[in-house]
């Protein structure tokens, strides 16, 4: 644990950690697309991924409870159903792909994403319950294989007919729903040890102390501001990862 102290890398992941708390808990998304590609530059994906896995477990768990009430059930369930059948199958990717390579794939993924949201693009189709299960599907082996499961769910279900709050719930319904059975294959394939375990020592407080302030700026804070502000961190963070 010392030794994790004096390396200026797990500061780096301080500041990062901060910051997707107050962005999870602002927009009910975030902890994945920022710490994934962060986490990946800092010790490479087999180390970041499983440590951002663990630490979106916690998080999501502090937040579905309210969030399952005020969801749209009939829409995330179906996804989040789907997006779990389909983890471990992303999960061999993490576990045997080429690690530069797939660092590389997570930030140009994140960069991508990013602008797409900045875009304004949103899917404005129906949501019959075919579509829904292959939307879950494509999340589900993204979050095996990158700890990334949110871009193709949050372009899907934004342009839905949902008040703001109800969206807000939709994520973390969904972010809940594949949280547990996506720190499974991880672990059971050995990737979640003492390294792990010693940076989600220092890591987790900083997430659970900033998630509940995230959630009050959310009644607070102008959604344009910080909406340009989430989006420039996005894009900044697949940069980083993609050419790093």
């Amino acid at each position: 644990m010392l030794g994790l102290l004096q390396d200026w890398r797990i500061y780096a992941a301080i500041a990062v950690t901060g910051l997707a708390g107050l962005m999870r808990g602002y927009s009910g998304f975030g902890t994945a697309v920022l710490l994934a590609p962060a986490y990946s530059v800092l010790w490479g994906p087999r180390i970041g991924v499983p440590v951002m896995l663990v630490m979106e477990l916690v998080v999501s768990m502090q937040l579905v409870p309210r969030a399952f009430g005020e969801a749209n059930r009939r829409v995330i369930l179906p996804i989040g159903a789907a997006a779990c059948i389909a983890t471990p199958l992303g999960a061999f990717i993490l576990i045997t792909a080429d690690q530069d390579l797939l660092r590389r794939f997570i930030g140009g993924f994140v960069l991508v994403f990013g602008l797409l949201l900045t875009s304004g693009w949103r899917y404005h189709g129906s949501r019959p319950l075919a579509l829904n299960l292959a939307v879950g599907s494509l999340a589900g082996l993204l979050k095996g294989a990158t700890g990334i499961s949110g871009p193709p769910v949050i372009l899907y279900l934004l342009a839905g007919p949902e008040a703001v709050k109800q969206h807000r719930a939709n994520l973390i319904l969904f972010f809940g729903s594949i949280a547990v059975i996506s720190v499974i294959p991880p672990a059971l394939g050995g990737l979640i040890g003492w390294t792990t375990l010693a940076k989600l020592l220092l890591l987790l407080p900083v997430l659970m102390l900033c998630v509940p302030i995230g959630a009050r700026l959310f009644h607070v804070l102008p959604e344009p501001w910080y909406r340009r502000a989430a989006l420039c961190v996005l894009v900044a963070s697949g940069l980083i990862a993609l050419l790093a």
